[in-house]
């Protein structure tokens, strides 16, 4: 069945079971109160509003701050949040969201639907995933606790792109008074709508959350304060880990540290919670730049790249090869596309093929490779590899180093680079995750994640688009297999494997994050089962 018709009818069946109303977490179990959770991470985030910004260093404090009109359970079922119930028009051209109606903001602000319309419209305007809501028309507000999500043309995936870090609710009477909202000051201190409100933001060093007591799940969130600490090097935060210094470590993926954590016997170490995502590591190839604009080279470069030693030797077997833009473990793959395999052979021959001959000293041409920073071996670790296998095909690589995350996404954005490690997200569903890498429309200077190949091709356009409102599941599949063929030819990105996320926590710790956002969803229900000694 369809997903987005499945999605439907989950939610109109749970609103027949409950008179038309969700009741909230009704199955959930009564949790402990109070504590502090210690949160560690490698990453910062630029500013902590996940409306206008992706990925996972604001995705995770972010889905603390602002609540989502839904949440999604582990087995892709949505549930209510912020709307208490919702019911999709029958010719799935509207979403009527009936919102709670005690949400407070963190100032003491009523949430009202005029605050889901403006964070709807904002989101479609600034979010690099600019497909999420392309389709919305209007957002209608006939009264405070009511927002009717018009469409001009069916979507798919709406209901995924009002969960999690996807639309955060914002307060309008904060971001909405005319000031630019990408350089708005409460992206970096903001007054949220979640189950924790900002005590402190200390970017590259920490963010202090602390309970919103005026949530508005009763009983909610169990946590008193979740403290994130920053540290950029990845052996720190494992310390942290294995002595007692930290409770939680989400997106572990440096294959050693997982092994590690998974003998620590204060520890848990869980896979599940990152299905949503969809994660994949990639190599991203600067199209619009000599001599990368040949795509020959390109191909050459692919060939010249061992997948399996890079998923069984460099990351110890914990990661699997990845073929394509759309995640292997989804229903959408083409496992027909070119897979790329390693043959050094190849490689030489295309690149004497493209007019790039050694030189005496066996050199055809130099390039500079970026990598996200502080997140190992999937980035620096494959950058290091990458430039020792090039010079095997006469490719001298130079690798250049960022400080920090938003130095990284200010040169890639940028367009300053030849090439760089990235990894993309798929977000549940193509039309949210993919198709803002591949359209050329969404080439937008300055935002990270959007299209930075600045990768065009007019068919792709074609074919992206129609998927984006086709509600059959079948006829879906064949748009996105015809997209996968030619994208996997143009090759403006080599897919390299499936990042292999893990989530090292605390024993003691209950309701540990595994929906399909896993720690990119509200941590509300999260609590110690017995007080930290």
């Amino acid at each position: 069945m369809d997903i987005s018709r499945r999605l439907l009818l989950q939610s109109t069946a749970a609103l027949a079971l409950a008179g038309g109303r969700l009741p909230f977490a009704a199955a959930a179990e009564q949790g402990r109160p109070g504590g502090t959770l210690v949160m560690v991470t490698t990453q910062t985030p630029r500013h902590l509003n996940p409306a206008i910004q992706s990925g996972i260093p604001t995705a995770v404090p972010g889905t603390q701050l602002f609540a989502s009109p839904l949440k999604y359970d582990a087995n892709w079922n949505p549930q209510p949040y912020l709307a208490q119930s919702w019911k999709v028009a029958e010719d799935g051209l509207s979403v009527t969201l009936n919102l709670v109606k005690n949400g407070k903001f963190h100032d003491g602000k009523p949430i009202t639907s005029e605050d889901v319309k403006f964070s709807i419209e904002t989101i479609k305007a600034h979010h690099p995933y600019n497909t999420m809501f392309e389709p919305v028309s209007t957002v209608e507000t006939p009264d405070e606790h009511t927002a009717v999500v018009r469409l001009a043309r069916p979507h798919p995936a709406l209901l995924l792109c009002m969960s999690s870090a996807l639309c955060p609710i914002l307060p309008k009477h904060v971001f909405g008074d005319g000031q630019d909202i990408m350089k708005h000051p409460a992206n970096s201190n903001p007054i949220g709508s979640g189950p924790f409100k900002l005590e402190e933001f200390k970017p590259g060093q920490q963010i202090t959350l602390v309970k919103h007591p005026e949530f508005f799940l009763e009983g909610r969130p169990y946590l008193d304060k979740i403290v994130i600490r920053i540290n950029p090097d990845p052996n720190a935060v494992l310390v942290a880990m294995q002595n007692g210094e930290a409770d939680f470590y989400p997106f572990v993926q440096i294959s050693q540290h997982i092994k590690y954590l998974e003998k620590v016997e204060r520890l848990g170490v869980t896979d599940k919670g990152y299905v949503g995502a969809g994660p994949i590591n990639w190599l991203a190839f600067n199209t619009a730049k000599a001599p990368l604009d040949n795509k020959m080279v390109r191909h050459a470069i692919a060939y010249a790249t061992d997948r399996n030693f890079i998923c069984n030797a460099l990351l110890r077997g914990v990661a699997k090869p990845q073929h394509g833009p759309i995640i292997e473990s989804g229903p959408f793959f083409n496992p027909r596309i070119a897979p790329y395999d390693f043959d050094l052979t190849k490689a030489n021959a295309l690149l004497d093929q493209a007019g790039h001959k050694r030189s005496p000293d066996g050199t055809r041409f130099r390039l500079t490779i970026d990598y996200i920073p502080n997140v190992g071996e999937v980035q620096e670790g494959v950058a290091q590899y990458l430039k020792s296998q090039l010079k095997k095909v006469g490719i001298e690589l130079d690798v250049r180093s960022a400080p920090d995350f938003p130095t990284w996404a200010n040169r890639i954005s940028n367009y300053d680079f030849d090439l760089t490690m990235d990894a993309g997200f798929n977000w549940a569903d193509p039309v949210i995750g993919v198709h803002r890498t591949y359209l050329s429309s969404n080439i937008r200077k300055g935002v990270i994640w959007s299209n930075t190949q600045q990768y065009r091709n007019a068919e792709v356009d074609e074919l992206l688009n129609k998927a984006a409102v086709e509600m059959d599941k079948a006829k879906r599949k064949d748009l996105y297999d015809k997209f996968q063929m030619i994208v996997a030819e143009d090759l403006p990105i080599h897919w390299l494997h499936v990042l292999p996320y893990r989530t090292a926590y605390d024993k003691r710790l209950a309701n540990i994050p595994e929906s399909i956002w896993g720690p990119m969803q509200s941590m509300d229900d999260l609590y110690w089962t017995q007080e930290k000694s």
